[in-house]
């Protein structure tokens, strides 16, 4: 998914955080958002080949503690592969935003994100108060 397009001189952290809120998800900010995305994406690609090369090798020791141990980090890797291959999407739904220019709001409020929770979560679809709403909701769900 590499941006093959000439790079653009991209804004950083500093400049993405001082920017005023009237310059909220401008031009410059969707494509450093886009990058961040893109380099997301890459990266956990190849996080993915990694783990999936690594579980392909065979152990080739006969004692059972390491049996175990190879077994239980397999495991774990198969785990964290799951859980990246969730994340492809998102990532990909992300990019769409940024193309559609909705990307940084709020999918249920319509309002800001906040630069400060895409730069911690790239692929954010709600504010921090709509999400902790829903996390409420969910939590109250499991309850008996």
């Amino acid at each position: 998914m590499t941006d093959k397009r000439p790079h653009q001189t991209l804004l950083d952290k500093e400049a993405l955080l001082a920017a005023p809120e009237e310059e909220y998800m401008n031009i410059a900010q969707r494509a450093y958002f886009k990058q961040v995305l893109v380099d997301l994406y890459d990266a956990t690609q190849a996080h993915i080949e990694d783990a999936k090369q690594q579980m392909k090798q065979p152990h080739d020791s006969s004692d059972a503690n390491d049996l175990a141990s190879w077994q239980e980090q397999s495991n774990f890797a198969l785990r964290i592969v799951d859980r990246e291959q969730k994340l492809l999407p998102k990532i990909k739904e992300a990019l769409a935003r940024i193309r559609l220019e909705t990307y940084g709001y709020c999918e249920e409020s319509g309002e800001p994100i906040g630069i400060g929770r895409l730069l911690a979560r790239p692929t954010a679809i709600f504010g921090s108060d709509v999400k902790l709403l829903k996390e409420i909701e969910e939590e109250s769900y499991r309850k008996p």
